[in-house]
């Protein structure tokens, strides 16, 4: 059966409070697992929500300030401890490859997985096939910062009554499914157009065209919302977005569940975060993120 949910282990900005530690996030899409922007505390956030090491198959940051990198040490380190049996893949900000060295080899250890290194240089395509293509878009921040998209392939749903009309059951709607007909039926016949799922993870950002791109049409965007929108000028200085602005992004892409993190310390209460992006006009799910939290990427609505 497969799983596709955003497990949260940290949502703080540049300094963890007692209820948030630094980023870091899972997206478990099927069989796979995508760490996104591990901070500090991230290892020990992993075993408090219940993610192995086994689960990462790629890690992605965005940029290289700290409360969102300083955890690959821990991370890479486990992941080899743990002997993970398949490669791990890690895309970051070429620009960034020294500070990436140097987390990779903080300390000494014994390397005894495949760490494929696949540093990002610009806008474009990481990754492409089933399960979903990756692809990168460059954000507005103080240092170079790249947000990432999944995109599942389009496919075919099967129609119960259409696939009843041709007198197609058993085995045999298995076999129309991967030859795509079944004597004269064709696929079309007794099928329906399902699109893929979107999934989008953008962190430190002005608003910018990157974020558009990324949140156009997402089932799910996780994007950060630093400050609130009576700090704005401080969000634009700062290279951040306030909960308003990111909600109005969502509003304008048409996102279905907008999961809004990265939040400063300044401020106590959650619900106001919710408040602001209500007031920007987004009306679809959302999830004001805390640590532990596991949110389940919606479904695909039954339309073309």
């Amino acid at each position: 059966m497969s799983v596709r949910e955003f497990v949260v282990l940290g949502t703080a900005s540049q300094v963890p409070t007692r209820q948030r530690n630094h980023n870091g996030y899972l997206l478990r899409w099927d069989g796979e697992g995508i760490l996104f922007d591990p901070g500090e505390g991230t290892q020990r956030q992993m075993l408090r929500a219940g993610v192995a090491a086994h689960d990462i198959n790629r890690i992605c940051v965005t940029h290289f300030h700290g409360d969102h990198s300083l955890g690959l040490a821990g991370v890479i380190q486990r992941i080899n401890l743990d002997q993970v049996p398949h490669p791990v893949t890690a895309h970051y900000p070429a620009s960034g490859q020294k500070f990436f060295d140097r987390l990779r080899y903080a300390t000494a250890y014994r390397e005894t997985v495949r760490l494929r290194e696949e540093p990002v240089e610009r806008d474009g395509t990481l990754a492409g096939g089933p399960p979903y293509v990756l692809e990168a878009r460059r954000l507005s921040h103080p240092v170079e910062s790249f947000g990432y998209r999944l995109t599942e392939p389009d496919g075919r749903r099967m129609v119960p009554e259409l696939l009843a009309r041709h007198g197609i059951k058993g085995p045999d709607v298995g076999r129309i499914q991967r030859e795509g007909h079944l004597g004269a039926v064709t696929l079309d016949e007794v099928s329906e157009h399902r699109a893929g799922q979107r999934f989008a993870f953008v962190m430190d950002t002005r608003l910018c065209s990157g974020v558009d791109e990324l949140a156009e049409g997402c089932d799910m965007l996780v994007i950060e919302s630093t400050f609130l929108d009576a700090d704005a000028r401080l969000a634009t200085d700062h290279g951040h977005l306030t909960a308003g602005q990111a909600a109005g992004v969502a509003r304008d892409a048409g996102v279905r569940h907008l999961v809004l993190t990265h939040f400063s310390q300044r401020y106590s209460d959650p619900s106001e975060f919710e408040r602001e992006a209500r007031a920007a006009g987004f009306e679809g799910e959302l999830t004001i993120a805390a640590d532990l939290v596991r949110v389940p990427v919606p479904k695909r609505p039954d339309r073309p």
